[in-house]
């Protein structure tokens, strides 16, 4: 009889640190898709663009979870001397921020846009020109994490923001793809601390390329609020 209660209670405990080991395993399951999901927050806003301190065009935009992943999407209008030119871009993100496709369009006498597909490090794209055939190339990475930066496009940089370690701080780098100029290239990103602009203090986090200085301005939840490109006299500025 003494025999079969110790294996009872050897069984018993064996199932008690089976428990224990799954609800383990859950919660750090569970922690690391509430770590991936908070890379992101959702937003949705109005930018004015401006030049030289002339209004020249308007952003509407939002960045929202779908389908287990983040869309973020924006349209631009920019008025220039030969009409109106109305930029679209949408982009779909894993919960870390890689990209998964990259849809633009852009209409203006003309309607020219891509689809872009993000797998392995590497971007394919199938440029669409009007009145030409479709043309197709790949621009490999080598690493999943891409920042898109595209043309008038600036809650891109909403999305940048959110893709920065602000626990690690300091110097990062990413691969960047500017697609409308099917151009790749390289960034650094810092926070700068506190940043005052037009008698309001924000967070900064400059973003350097290799020919521009641009100064992101965000709330505590580092939300985008404006954007300046000093060299080039441009401010991005929320509504």
């Amino acid at each position: 009889m003494q025999k079969s209660t110790n294996l009872f209670s050897r069984r018993a405990i064996w199932f008690s640190l089976l428990l224990c080991f799954c609800a383990f395993t859950l919660a750090r399951a569970q922690k690391k898709d509430s770590a991936a999901a908070a890379v992101f927050q959702p937003d949705k806003g109005k930018f004015s663009l401006l030049v030289d301190g002339k209004a020249v065009g308007r952003e509407e935009f939002e960045i929202a979870p779908s389908a287990g992943g983040w869309l973020a999407r924006g349209t631009t209008t920019l008025a220039g001397e030969k009409g109106e030119t109305k930029v679209t871009g949408n982009l779909t993100l894993q919960p870390d921020g890689a990209p998964i496709s990259y849809d633009w369009s852009a209409q203006s006498a003309k309607t020219n846009g891509a689809h872009i597909l993000f797998a392995n490090g590497i971007a394919k794209i199938t440029l669409e020109m009007q009145g030409q055939r479709p043309y197709e190339q790949s621009l490999t990475f080598g690493t999943p994490m891409v920042a898109i930066l595209d043309n008038n496009l600036y809650h891109q940089y909403a999305v940048l923001a959110c893709l920065y370690n602000w626990t690690k701080g300091g110097p990062q780098q990413l691969q960047v793809l500017i697609p409308q100029e099917l151009t790749p290239g390289n960034i650094t990103f810092e926070a700068t601390g506190s940043a005052s602009s037009q008698g309001k203090t924000y967070e900064g986090l400059k973003v350097t390329t290799s020919d521009l200085e641009i100064l992101l301005l965000l709330d505590t939840k580092h939300k985008l609020m404006r954007l300046e490109v000093p060299s080039a006299k441009v401010a991005v500025v929320r509504d």
